[in-house]
């Protein structure tokens, strides 16, 4: 399989931009997750790389091919969309080898590959049935088995698991995860889901107005984003934004806001010493909160129990945030419990730029 680049991709509607100067490489055999909001240009990406939308400036490189003009047919890709968009009248073998009998290829290579790619997404017991006898998971396995078949060099995702359940999603991802495993091709994946992102991406994209924000492993974006867009995207739940200032008290620099002090660590310190006495945005993850007594006063004014892990509604620095703490011992509104953060678990971010300092 080739690796896949964009190179300085752009696209206009006209006289509206809706993506600028996007550069990407997609290494072979990888699974890569394009994420982020609606209308940050996800789709309108992939349907380029698919060929179902024209590129106004820039190139889509297939290996040592420029793709970027030619037919979708010529570019040895096969998509799964967000509709399951499959044929009624047909049983799900016919669904599943229709772009093959159009290309006449010969019946028994047909029956042969239908009858692997049915194997590989636990298909074969619907091969008879009509799309009608089947459920919204059924289905979209036999949308993702058209596309199979097909054995293309890549594979393109536009948000496939977003018309089912939340059951059935999980199901699906972990599906999904399965299927790359054992056919190894290039996969690139459009959503709106971190948690999506996340389970299945080898890279993840974070995009927002038509650029790229960060691309990484998801360890990568959750250890390190790149600015205040990125934390605040990636990890559940999100991450909470403080105003604070820098100062520097007996030689170790501390993260103060209303009602707090957090001291960070002299290895970060020295990085930070050109932002002393400025005013930054101090991010916390829901889970960098330890119940300690000696910590911080924080009343709770909301408890959220979802199973092994309860979701605290606080207030810290005169804002709300979010704490993430085991259900062991469960937590009442109302109480009052203290809690310290661990300086090398924050993030520090430009209140400008909203850059990572």
């Amino acid at each position: 399989m080739p690796d896949i680049r964009l190179e300085h991709l752009r696209k206009d509607y006209g006289a509206v931009t809706v993506i600028e100067d996007l550069n990407l490489e997609m290494a072979d055999g990888e699974f890569t997750v394009l994420v982020g909001p609606s209308g940050c240009g996800k789709s309108t990406t992939l349907r380029m790389i698919a060929g179902l939308e024209s590129v106004t400036d820039g190139k889509i490189m297939i290996g040592d091919r420029d793709v970027s003009r030619l037919e979708p047919k010529a570019r040895d890709l096969a998509m799964v969309f967000q509709d399951y968009a499959l044929y009624p009248h047909m049983n799900v073998a016919k669904n599943m080898s229709f772009a093959l009998r159009l290309a006449r290829m010969n019946r028994s290579d047909i029956e042969k590959r239908v009858k692997d790619v049915a194997e590989t997404l636990d298909l074969s017991a619907y091969l008879d049935r009509k799309p009608a006898e089947l459920s919204g998971g059924q289905r979209q396995r036999v949308a993702m088995g058209r596309a199979l078949v097909r054995d293309a060099g890549t594979f393109l995702f536009d948000e496939p698991l977003s018309n089912l359940d939340a059951k059935l999603r999980g199901q699906m991802r972990a599906e999904l995860a399965l299927m790359h495993q054992r056919v190894g091709k290039n996969m690139i994946y459009v959503t709106h889901d971190q948690i999506e992102a996340m389970t299945l991406g080898d890279k993840i994209v974070v995009m927002k107005f038509g650029k790229i924000m960060q691309a990484g492993s998801p360890e990568e974006l959750y250890r390190n984003p790149a600015n205040k867009f990125v934390a605040g995207f990636i990890g559940s739940p999100t991450m909470n934004f403080l105003g604070a200032e820098l100062f520097d008290e007996g030689g170790i620099l501390h993260a103060k806001g209303q009602g707090f002090s957090i001291p960070l660590p002299a290895a970060r310190a020295a990085r930070l010493a050109t932002h002393k006495d400025r005013q930054v945005t101090l991010g916390i993850r829901p889970s960098s909160f330890a119940e300690s007594g000696e910590g911080i006063e924080m009343p709770v004014i909301l408890s959220e129990y979802i199973g092994a892990q309860s979701v605290l509604i606080s207030e810290m620095g005169g804002q709300r945030v979010a704490i993430e703490v085991n259900s062991v011992a469960p937590v009442a509104a109302g109480e009052t419990r203290s809690f310290t953060v661990q300086g090398d678990e924050v993030h520090l971010f430009d209140p400008q730029s909203e850059a990572a300092l």
